[in-house]
């Protein structure tokens, strides 16, 4: 009897550790292709905050989902601007306006942003020691890029919350480090 309790325990164990395994590599988010970059026109890529430009011929991996949202999930918070004339190119998608830089707005990645689902509801930030609101207005587009309608900048990686410098200062993050930072957020 207690050969078969003990035999029944180990099959169990192992079930739920395949089991778990299963449901964690579910959860990871591969590249769904890629996209060859083209050289923008001259003047045509800003890059206010940085920016990458496209180069010529290099592949840019896309991707169609985001890692799995938690109460902390783990992402890279980027620098862009959402004023007219900014990085981040025409106006949001959320609600098809400019913000100023002085408001704390971001973009999340395509499998984040889930089809405009996160559009004009809050997420918190959490970064060196700190917290802040910022209202989600736009896509950072992980499926697209190199073209004018994304300013000629490489598609977005797929964890990414590319944010104001509002969200950069009430985080307390000093201007010589600004661009990517590691930080982790959630829903409100």
């Amino acid at each position: 009897m207690k050969t078969f309790n003990l035999g029944s325990s180990l099959l169990i164990l192992v079930i739920l550790l395949i089991t778990h395994c299963l449901k964690t590599e579910a959860q990871v988010c591969r590249p769904s292709g890629n996209i060859k970059g083209r050289k923008p026109p001259p003047g045509e890529c800003n890059q206010e905050n940085d920016s990458d430009c496209c180069a010529e011929g290099k592949l840019y991996p896309i991707y169609r989902c985001s890692p799995a949202v938690s109460s902390k999930t783990k992402a890279v918070l980027t620098l862009n601007s959402f004023q007219a004339c900014g990085d981040g190119g025409g106006p949001s998608e959320c609600d098809n306006q400019y913000h100023s830089d002085d408001t704390p707005v971001v973009a999340l990645s395509t499998g984040w942003y889930n089809k405009g689902r996160r559009c004009l509801n809050d997420i918190v930030i959490s970064a060196n020691g700190r917290s802040v609101r910022a209202k989600v207005v736009d896509e950072c587009d992980s499926t697209m890029g190199c073209d004018g309608d994304h300013d000629y900048q490489p598609p977005c990686n797929n964890n990414i919350v590319d944010a104001s410098k509002a969200v950069w200062e009430a985080l307390g993050v000093p201007h010589d480090q600004w661009g990517e930072l590691d930080i982790t957020w959630s829903d409100v």
